[in-house]
């Protein structure tokens, strides 16, 4: 299982980003996928879900309006548009999916740094 980040950077407040995960190893279309992200002396916190077909999405209140998570079944590759970008929102993005049924498989990538700042 491989999961590539790509798509962080440096950006100016109110801001837009676009972040990819490219995955490899398991049958894609068939999991949900989630963003996550941490910042320096934070816990990792969800940021958005996705389910396999893409008609579900879920974000906790914080991201709700600003945030988009999106997929492309065809290319194995799940998609976070980020709008009005702010400072708080600085940290490492993580794409993550759970390859468990009862207990939890959970696979990482290996990040994507985000910083907003002028």
């Amino acid at each position: 299982v491989q999961l590539v980040e790509s798509g962080g950077g440096l950006v100016q407040p109110g801001g837009s980003l676009r972040l990819s995960c490219a995955a490899s190893g398991f049958s894609f279309s068939n999991y949900a996928m989630r963003w996550y992200r941490q910042a320096p002396g934070k816990e990792r916190e969800l940021v958005a879900v996705i389910s396999s077909t893409g008609t579900i999405r879920n974000y906790p209140d914080s991201m709700k309006g600003r945030f988009t998570i999106s997929r492309d079944n065809a290319k194995d590759t799940v998609y976070l548009e980020m709008n009005s970008l702010k400072a708080e929102d600085t940290a490492v993005y993580y794409c993550n999916v759970n390859l468990g049924a009862v207990v939890r498989l959970d696979y990482w990538g290996q990040g994507t740094q985000v910083t907003v700042s002028s």
